[in-house]
């Protein structure tokens, strides 16, 4: 059974931004910030990037966001163990391909649900990954955490939106067949078409500026 992976496939996304020209420094980060990045996971994460990308083009297949405790910055992340917390250091020592890591922050006008977001992401964990990636469940992939948390910090209105999942090949319209192992293994049937959001997907919304992220400073 696969236990370390993190993403969920949309069939599409509608939103686009710019990443800033400005890199911002660890130091320079803030509770409620999203992190996206392009971990290396084989041929799951092959299988994803040939179907949706990120912001600019770039693919992602991991978020997290930044949480705060005292005067302690942290990541809390569902990853194949639960949602955890993890630190700086870990979650920037992971192996990274060219999408690298991207910062996602929320824009003026929505700055608030950012803190609400971070404080929200302390009641999950503890939670189930959630490997079937159900959106009605009680457990969590990484983006549906991502969902849940600024959800509720907008009064239970969606701030990232969910999409139909695919996960078919678009040059075949065949499952991918690391899809088809995967989910026979967990006895499950493939929930084509079912509800559910992306990384890559998170990453072009509206709702966000998008900073790259300087890890030597």
């Amino acid at each position: 059974m696969i236990r370390y992976f993190y993403s969920i496939i949309v069939l599409m996304a509608f939103f686009s931004c710019s990443t800033k020209k400005e890199p911002l420094n660890i130091a320079h980060l803030q509770e409620g910030d999203i992190l996206f990045q392009d971990v290396d996971c084989g041929p799951f994460c092959d299988a994803i990037n040939k179907v949706t990308s990120g912001v600019n083009g770039k693919n992602f297949s991991h978020c997290a966001i930044v949480a705060q405790e005292g005067d302690s910055l942290f990541i809390i992340e569902a990853v194949g163990k639960g949602v955890v917390k993890t630190s700086f250091d870990d979650f920037f020592a992971k192996q990274t391909g060219e999408g690298g890591t991207l910062v996602g922050r929320m824009k003026a006008e929505y700055s608030d649900l950012a803190p609400k977001a971070a404080k929200n992401a302390f009641q999950y964990l503890g939670k189930s990954y959630d490997e079937v990636f159900d959106i009605k469940n009680d457990k969590y992939y990484c983006s549906e955490l991502i969902y849940e948390t600024y959800k509720e910090a907008n009064n239970d209105q969606e701030v990232f939106k969910l999409y139909p999942m695919t996960y078919k090949d678009p040059d075949t319209n065949e499952f991918f067949p690391i899809w088809v192992d995967y989910f026979k293994t967990l006895e499950y049937e493939i929930p084509e078409g079912e509800a559910g959001l992306n990384p890559g997907g998170v990453s072009k919304s509206a709702f966000l500026d998008i900073y790259e992220i300087n890890l030597l400073n």
